[in-house]
C-alpha cells in the first residue's frame, strides 16, 4: 500500500477540548479549520503554508492521547494487508476511513487521500527559534518492540535510518522519511507497560523554544542532551528536540 500523506491526530476528552486546541494551534502557529463529523468532533490545525499535517478531535470517554492517520488512494484494500500484518480492525464501517490497532495495542486510522502533497514549512518566531512539529515518537514495550517494528516496517515499506543516532535514545527506529510526506515515524523501546504516542517538535533554538511553550502554560519535565521532554498545560508528553526544522535530521 502506498501512504500518500500522514497526520497526528490529537484525540482531546471533551472538558480539555477548547484550551487544548488553544495551546497546540498557538506552539504550530496555525489556525484552525471549521468544525467536521456528525458531531462536529473534527478539525484540522492549518498551517499557514502547505496541506495541514496536524489535527484534531473531540473524544467522550478516555483519557485522550495521539494517533497517527494513513492517508491512502484506496484505504479499503489497505485494511486486509494491515490484518495479515497482525493488526487489529476495530471499525470499517465509515466509508471514508477505518480504525485499527497495532500489534503493541496502538491506534491509528486508514483515511482516504484527499490530495495533501505540500509539506509546511518550519515557522521563524520572534527572537531565534525556527520549528515544526515533524515527528511522532511512538514508544513500544519492550517486549513489544520487535514485534511493532516489524509491523510498520511491513505496512509502510519504509526504510529504517541506518545513520548514527542523533538522539537521547539510539536504541530507537526511526524510519526514513519519503518526500513529500510531513511526518517522521520514531520507535522507541520503554520500559512502560503499555503502548503510546507523542509529538516531537524540530527546533533550531531549543532554549528559546522552551521559554515560548512555557509562555503558553507548558512545562519542563526532563532536559537531556539532545532534547526537553514537555507537558502540555493538561499534562500530555511531546518533546522539543535539537534538530533541523527543514530536513528533520
Amino acid at each position: 500500500m502506498q501512504i500518500r500523506w500522514l497526520s497526528a491526530f490529537f484525540d482531546f476528552p471533551a472538558p480539555q477540548f477548547g484550551d487544548e486546541v488553544t495551546f497546540w494551534r498557538a506552539i504550530a502557529g496555525s489556525t484552525v479549520s471549521p468544525p467536521r463529523g456528525e458531531r462536529k468532533e473534527f478539525a484540522s490545525l492549518e498551517p499557514f503554508t502547505g496541506d495541514p499535517h496536524l489535527r484534531v478531535q473531540r473524544i467522550d470517554d478516555g483519557d485522550g492521547g495521539l494517533h497517527l492517520d494513513l492517508h491512502l488512494v484506496d484505504h479499503r484494500s489497505a485494511i486486509t494487508e494491515c490484518a495479515a500484518a497482525g493488526a487489529s480492525v476495530l471499525d470499517q464501517d465509515d466509508p471514508m476511513f477505518a480504525v485499527l490497532r497495532s500489534p503493541a495495542g496502538l491506534p491509528f486510522c486508514l483515511n482516504e487521500w484527499q490530495g495533501e502533497t505540500v509539506r509546511s514549512r518550519p515557522i521563524r518566531w520572534p527572537g531565534a527559534s525556527i520549528s515544526i512539529i515533524d515527528e511522532v515518537l511512538i514508544t513500544v514495550p519492550r517486549k513489544d518492540f520487535d514485534a511493532e517494528l516489524a509491523f510498520w516496517s511491513t505496512i509502510t515499506g519504509w526504510a529504517i535510518d541506518n545513520s548514527p543516532p542523533q538522539s537521547d535514545a539510539p536504541a530507537s527506529a526511526r524510519f526514513v522519511r519519503r518526500d513529500p510526506l510531513p511526518l517522521s515515524v520514531v520507535l522507541t523501546p520503554v520500559a512502560d507497560a503499555s503502548v503510546g504516542a507523542q509529538v516531537s517538535l524540530a527546533a533550531t533554538s531549543v532554549p528559546d523554544e522552551v521559554a515560548r511553550h512555557e509562555d503558553w502554560g507548558a512545562t519542563v519535565v526532563a532536559d537531556a542532551t539532545t532534547s526537553v521532554l514537555m507537558a502540555d498545560p493538561v499534562g500530555r508528553p511531546y518533546r522539543i528536540t535539537n534538530r533541523n526544522p527543514r530536513s528533520g535530521r
